[in-house]
């Protein structure tokens, strides 16, 4: 029996082995804990303003691309398959994207569109979240920001030039 227990433990010691060493659990943390932390900044703007896809959708839909484009890059993809990875991402967002967005009518306006800006915040978000599993910190903090200034100042600059 003995000899049983054994092999299951060098068995789960093989299956947790993908992360070699100090540097790759540092990488993998800062890399998904940083793309969380955007992701949940844009959600958190998106949830204050009362929107369906708020902080923790955010948070998943950054942590999620993140992962989708680090695992390949830690196991040494090469470029091109890493170019297929973020296509990927990149239709995968737009599935749930488009479940943001509503159309319909109303009395005042003969159509009604509503979620667009919800479902382009959630595909900058998995952008963000690329960036950030690749080790772009930098572009993903620079795009966080001016995603918001997209989502909080322009609606003012537009608001002025729309005042009768």
């Amino acid at each position: 029996m003995d000899a049983w227990w054994h092999e299951v433990w060098l068995t789960l010691q093989t299956e947790f082995s993908d992360i070699g060493n100090a540097q790759h659990v540092t990488q993998i943390t800062l890399r998904l804990l940083i793309a969380a932390l955007l992701g949940g900044v844009l959600g958190f703007e998106r949830e204050h303003k009362g929107k369906a896809a708020g902080v923790r959708t955010h948070m998943l839909v950054a942590m999620g691309a993140a992962l989708f484009v680090l695992v390949p890059q830690m196991s040494g993809a090469e470029e091109d398959a890493m170019s297929r990875v973020v296509q990927g991402v990149i239709a995968g967002i737009g599935f749930l994207g488009a479940g943001t967005i509503l159309k319909g009518r109303s009395e005042e306006h003969e159509q009604d569109v509503k979620g667009l800006t919800t479902a382009a915040g959630l595909w900058m978000t998995a952008a963000i979240g690329i960036a950030a599993g690749l080790g772009k910190e930098s572009t993903a903090v620079l795009s966080t920001v001016l995603a918001l200034v997209v989502f909080s100042v322009m609606p003012r600059i537009v608001g002025i030039f729309e005042k009768p």
